[in-house]
């Protein structure tokens, strides 16, 4: 199976336990401390993206169970939410469809065309670090291609000062499988260097997350 083949198979297997990870419950239990800090960077970033205010039509690429399109949902006027995984978008859908302002969208990213010109921000969380060199370019370039005049962008990742060897890591479910995923940590000055766009990032204090927000530089 091909590692991007193998990581979308992930992604639909851990649909049932990844909010266990956002919780820090069963084996992801932290410590008191590691938790408090946990928890105050999840706060930072949101505060983050609040300031930020992702106001108007918001396309949320890998949009995962919803924890972040929860959070859209305060600020958007509708979120186009996009992800390869069925599983996680109907977790994503119990979670948000009250609102009645997210369209969900079960699509491949990497071989999805988002409506040119649609969206005044492109979000994603904890997708970028899986996404493979060798597609870097184009996922930008369809991030840009989704974008009115004047849009802007919003990331979130997980932050570690060192990349993994040949940016892969191997992940477990709680049954004991085990799979290959595409996991780059970015630094912030490698964000701020992304071509054909102006992009400002920020490690939170406790270095747990990485966020970045701008536009195409045009």
């Amino acid at each position: 199976m091909d590692i991007l083949a193998q990581q979308r198979d992930y992604y639909r297997q851990r649909a049932p336990e990844y909010d266990q990870w956002w919780r820090r419950e069963g084996r992801y239990t932290l410590d008191d401390q590691a938790k408090q800090g946990w928890d105050a960077d999840i706060a930072e970033v949101t505060r983050a993206l609040a300031a930020f205010a992702p106001t108007g039509h918001v396309l949320e690429l890998a949009a995962g169970t919803g924890w972040w399109t929860e959070r859209l949902t305060a600020h958007a006027t509708h979120i186009t939410a996009v992800d390869a995984s069925t599983e996680t978008l109907a977790i994503n859908r119990e979670r948000t469809a009250a609102t009645g302002q997210v369209t969900y969208r079960q699509a491949d990213i990497f071989t999805w065309t988002p409506p040119e010109s649609t969206f005044d921000t492109v979000f994603f969380a904890y997708w970028l670090s899986h996404v493979p060199a060798e597609h870097l370019d184009a996922f930008w370039a369809k991030v840009g291609h989704a974008l009115r005049p004047g849009g802007r962008v919003f990331l979130i990742d997980s932050y570690h000062p060192e990349r993994m060897p040949d940016d892969l890591q191997r992940r477990r479910l709680n049954d004991g499988r085990e799979f290959q995923v595409v996991k780059r940590f970015w630094q912030p000055a490698e964000l701020e260097a992304t071509p054909g766009w102006r992009l400002t990032a920020q490690i939170t204090a406790h270095r747990h997350v990485i966020h970045a927000h701008g536009a195409p530089a045009r």
